[in-house]
């Protein structure tokens, strides 16, 4: 029985599943069978075996021309669902190679393209052998469920059915365009207020936390255009909106480079940090233990400071 509970004898053959795409498509089994080099018989006895399964005729004869019936004209679109779904499992698997092991990293969009795909880089030089699918994700999910070998989150680490391996804390800092502050010196946390501040989506209560943890009370900390990534909100900072309060290593290039500025030296700590995330069973697999092993070696050469209790 399959997993929907129907018997193995009743799910169609792949040769049947072609035969019908390609004589839909052609609405002739002669040049289906070109098509996929088979004779005009051999196409015609794969469609019968597929309607003999499904209980339905999926074509008409009209005037000895074929034509869908209204079941085969339902049937077509998911065939080609499948026969498409195949297509690109298959392209995948070749895209690698037979002597290539995969590694499915997912990271949030933001982390990914400013830090671990820059920082990963030399994982890949290492272990040329290693070929990495990089996925985007921004909601909650399930890594088994999901096909993921390793994801890189934010949190507490406490993850149910997951082992974490603390990678880096998080320190917020302002940064603007050095033209915002059209050379005026911050003297004060509570004159950041009198700019533009902006805001991002995931974190709405971080200027308030930013202000608070200074003992300062500023009433528009909650106003501000509001963006839905760090990503967004940094090229928003870049362009001169406003003030955007971020993670600093997501800005330590700009920062180092003078297109950002922070105007206020006081940096928040995060109550979350970044973790490697896989499946317990998982742990053991010797493509993970390379990773864990070559990030710790990365991030004591790279980031220490992001471990660091700052004053």
């Amino acid at each position: 029985m399959s997993r929907l509970g129907i018997s193995r004898k009743q799910v169609p053959s792949m040769a049947a599943l072609q035969c019908f795409e390609a004589s839909a498509r052609h609405l002739s089994f002669t040049q289906a069978a070109e098509e996929l080099h088979l004779t005009q018989s051999a196409v015609s006895k794969q469609v019968a075996q597929l309607e003999t399964t499904l209980q339905t005729s999926l074509f008409r004869r009209v005037r000895k021309r074929l034509k869908l019936s209204p079941a085969g004209a339902l049937y077509l679109p998911e065939v080609r669902k499948i026969l498409g779904q195949v297509e690109v499992s298959t392209l995948y698997m070749l895209s690698y190679g037979s002597e290539t092991e995969v590694l499915s990293v997912a990271a949030h969009p933001t982390f990914g393209a400013r830090w671990l795909i820059p920082a990963l880089k030399d994982f890949y030089d290492l272990y040329p052998n290693i070929h990495l699918d990089m996925r985007d994700y921004v909601q909650p999910f399930d890594l088994a469920k999901a096909g993921i070998d390793v994801a890189f989150l934010f949190g507490s680490g406490a993850w149910q059915g997951v082992e974490c391996v603390k990678l880096f804390d998080e320190w917020m800092v302002p940064v603007c365009h050095p033209d915002v502050l059209a050379g005026q010196q911050i003297e004060k946390a509570e004159d950041l207020g009198q700019y533009v501040l902006l805001q991002c989506q995931s974190r709405p209560a971080s200027w308030y936390t930013y202000f608070s943890s200074q003992s300062v009370e500023v009433n528009r900390c909650y106003q501000g255009p509001r963006f839905e990534t760090w990503s967004a909100c940094i090229r928003a900072a870049e362009a001169g909106y406003g003030i955007a309060l971020v993670p600093k290593f997501l800005v330590a290039d700009e920062l180092a480079s003078g297109k950002l500025v922070s105007p206020w030296a006081y940096e928040l700590p995060s109550n979350g940090a970044y973790y490697l995330a896989y499946e317990e069973h998982a742990a053991d697999m010797p493509k993970i233990k390379k990773l864990v092993s070559w990030l710790k070696d990365h991030l004591l050469l790279q980031l220490p400071q992001e471990s660091e209790k700052k004053e």
